[in-house]
């Protein structure tokens, strides 16, 4: 497998598991409340963007850039393949018969989010791969810890 396709199924994996932290936190924080569909997707969506850019902009911080730059690469890095992930992982969710009204116990409820995260993965590959052989994206992390390590 191509150098490229491997660093870009690395930043979707990367992706996923922030998409999928705050995902299946606003998921369950909306059903356990009741919230209606509209309202648990955006719960659900603020939360995936917030946990994505915070774990790239802890591991810029770890890596030793100042707060400002951290924060400027999570959003370089992040924006665009969380987006993607939580479009069609929200997409799925709402397409799904009886997804969002599936209790917190319901293997459709735990079923349906997994399936959907799933497929946001593997749509999202791709645009990482396309961003990233233009210098974009997550490429943008890789290119700051080069940086940090020449300093």
């Amino acid at each position: 497998m191509d150098e490229s396709w491997k660093t870009a199924i690395t930043a979707t994996r990367h992706c996923l598991t922030g998409c999928a932290i705050g995902e299946v936190l606003g998921m369950v924080l909306a059903t356990w409340w009741g919230w209606h569909d509209y309202a648990a997707v955006a719960l659900a969506v603020g939360l995936a963007f917030f946990f994505g850019y915070l774990l790239t902009f802890q591991g810029q911080r770890r890596a030793g850039a100042t707060v400002r730059d951290a924060v400027r690469v999570a959003l370089a890095a992040d924006t665009v393949s969380i987006l993607v992930m939580e479009v069609v992982d929200n997409g799925v969710l709402l397409a799904w018969p009886g997804a969002m009204d599936a209790g917190l116990v319901s293997v459709t409820f735990w079923g349906t989010l997994a399936a959907a995260l799933a497929v946001a993965f593997v749509v999202t590959v791709p645009v990482n791969h396309w961003m990233i052989g233009r210098g974009k994206g997550h490429a943008v992390v890789h290119q700051m810890h080069q940086h940090h390590h020449a300093s």
